[in-house]
């Protein structure tokens, strides 16, 4: 635990300061645009939003969501996004978190607490192997957005 530090959920007033972290990990939005998506998973019964909370603005955050997949007994869930202060950095805060997401995830019936991180943040995975997660695929994506006059996708 670190010291003057709390894990609460997330609350409309943080819009900003959540914002601001998301600018942090590379994703820029306005403190409006945080809170409608804070608005939305607030609504979500399989996701939930932390932050850990000190002496001034939000030292960092993390959101998990979890589902039942079909070659999963119980749901997996999923850290969606952890970021923790540049400033705060090495201080605790981001174990802290982590702690706080699984243990909302236990509360939920998962079983496994996945993540994925962009190839360019090895100074994250270090952390995540520090914590006890396991380099165990590779992720691959693609936009689902049709493209002008581009041929359908399959």
């Amino acid at each position: 635990m670190v010291a003057g530090i709390d894990i609460r959920g997330v609350v409309p007033a943080d819009a900003a300061d959540v914002a601001g972290l998301l600018g942090q990990l590379g994703y820029p939005i306005s403190a409006r645009e945080a809170a409608e998506r804070l608005e939305a998973l607030a609504r979500d019964p399989d996701a939930t939003v932390l932050v850990a909370i000190g002496y001034g603005p939000v030292a960092g955050l993390i959101a998990v969501n979890w589902c039942q997949m079909l070659h999963h007994a119980r749901p997996v869930a999923r850290i969606t996004t952890l970021v923790v202060d540049e400033n705060q950095r090495g201080t605790g805060v981001g174990r802290m978190l982590v702690k706080a997401g699984a243990q909302a995830a236990r509360m939920a019936g998962c079983d496994m607490l996945e993540l994925t991180s962009g190839v360019q943040r090895e100074a994250s995975h270090a952390f995540y192997r520090a914590i006890g997660f396991e380099h165990s695929s590779l992720r691959f994506s693609r936009s689902l957005r049709r493209k002008p006059g581009a041929e359908k996708a399959t």
